[in-house]
């Protein structure tokens, strides 16, 4: 029997890359979005809609064998010009609905003994950027989280989460829409280059699946080098 793994937010950008990829290597997939997919995915994938931030059901089966919560927010503003509602929204969106699934799924992962499940924190929590008060709060939020439940829950489920640089999705369009702003984050990153969605579904799949079965309360920083290393 494949084993099953259900994806928030697997309709575009990463989360998208990590259906597609995850069905390639045999896995069951239920992809969760706020509208439901176009046909530019998968046949076998069983998909839902469902929004991180409502009050609405994922219909999963009694078993589960993995998670990935893809949903999140880019909106860099100077501190002073923060209002509390966008704080809330950033919590929401990045934390507060990476729980409401976790209470959804936890005992299913736990039937399975062997659950897996991947959450992303951006590399700003670690390294410190201007504009980034909000999001860097809400991921560290996420970051607390994974540690906490690998400790609760192990062994029978791993809790990783990556932490990337800027990658080339929908979300971040504004950060890469003319030629200056993206030769300037491309000279930001030590391996002069933007992620990509690929780049996030590989280590997705690593820690997804049996190869990574010795790595639990893990971020693992998938940023181009930006969070360790600086250029000459």
């Amino acid at each position: 029997m494949p084993k099953t793994v259900l994806v928030i937010g697997g309709r575009t950008g990463i989360g998208k890359a990590v259906v597609i990829d995850l069905t390639e290597q045999g896995y069951d997939v239920i992809a969760a979005s706020r509208s439901i997919a176009s046909g530019d995915l998968p046949p076998s994938v069983r998909f839902q809609e469902y929004d991180v931030t409502g009050n609405t059901t994922l219909d999963l089966p009694e078993e589960l064998h993995g998670l990935v919560y893809c949903p999140g927010t880019i909106n860099l503003k100077p501190f002073k010009s923060i209002k509390l509602d966008q704080i809330r929204e950033e919590m929401e969106v990045n934390y507060l609905g990476a729980v409401k699934v976790l209470l959804q799924c936890i005992d299913k992962l736990k039937t399975s003994g062997q659950g897996s499940a991947v959450f992303f924190s951006t590399v700003a929590v670690q390294t410190g950027m201007p504009f980034h008060s909000a999001i860097s709060a809400a991921k560290g939020a996420v970051e607390g989280m994974v540690r906490s439940l690998a400790a609760e829950y192990a062994p029978k489920v791993r809790f990783n989460a990556i932490a990337p640089s800027l990658t080339e999705t929908p979300l971040a369009e504004s950060l890469l829409s003319n030629d200056r702003k993206r030769e300037s984050n491309t000279e930001r990153h030590p391996l002069k280059k933007i992620g990509t969605p690929k780049d996030m579904s590989e280590a997705v799949c690593y820690l997804i699946s049996p190869r990574s079965a010795w790595v639990t309360g893990q971020i693992l920083h998938v940023d181009g080098g930006m969070s360790s290393i600086r250029s000459l």
